[in-house]
């Protein structure tokens, strides 16, 4: 692990983090050179081109021993002022692939601008009929919601008046049949005849006191 890990971070320190340097002191100077600055773009360049490729290498050949290590040898040899691996690898390499298929490259790039730029409108109409079409449905539930609640409200009053007009009723009956049950056992007074001695109702009092009269 130590063996793949020391190469990883030789690269990005002699691959990335001098070359960044160097680039800024020539862009910094007072009067840059044009072949310093020609020779950095370049650098940045295959360094791109690099870094793409690197992907793909690392998922076939990171299984090989001395992968990271040539990985490490090749920064090396880009920007190092004795080899020139920059300026050869650009001139006989990139430039005249690149050359050679510029127009077909550019048309590509135009329509994937096209395409990337038809997909995003496509997404954003339908994030925003999707958008549109919620706020619609909360608004609707809201508007609902308020207008069904005076209703249960007025439901709920209209059952509790229902409720206290049958408790007042029921309450009348059953004081009225507590009178009745009252009368009913209140003793009756005994009046009795002067032929037989027997008790004469209340009733029959009152009738024979209206016939007396």
């Amino acid at each position: 692990m130590v063996e793949s890990f020391l190469p990883r971070v030789f690269v990005m320190v002699f691959g990335y983090a001098y070359p960044a340097y160097e680039c800024y002191k020539t862009l910094e100077n007072n009067k840059p050179e044009i072949e310093q600055l020609v020779f950095w773009c370049q650098y940045w360049i295959l360094v791109a081109m690099l870094t793409v490729l690197e992907r793909i290498g690392d998922a076939l050949f990171a299984w090989l021993p001395i992968y990271c290590e040539a990985k490490f040898a090749l920064f090396i040899y880009l920007w190092s002022s004795k080899a020139k691996g920059t300026s050869y690898l650009y001139n006989h390499f990139f430039r005249n692939f690149v050359s050679q298929h510029e127009l077909e490259i550019d048309s590509k790039i135009l329509e994937l601008r096209v395409k990337t730029g038809d997909i995003a409108n496509y997404c954003c109409q339908k994030a925003l009929s999707y958008g549109h079409k919620g706020v619609s449905e909360i608004f609707q539930y809201v508007s609902s919601h308020s207008a069904s609640q005076p209703r249960r409200d007025q439901k709920q009053d209209e059952c509790t008046e229902r409720v206290i007009a049958s408790g007042q009723s029921e309450a009348e009956a059953t004081d009225q049949r507590t009178r009745e049950s009252k009368f009913e056992d209140k003793p009756t007074e005994s009046v009795t005849s002067s032929g037989n001695g027997m008790p004469i109702p209340p009733n029959r009092k009152r009738w024979l006191r209206k016939f007396m009269r």
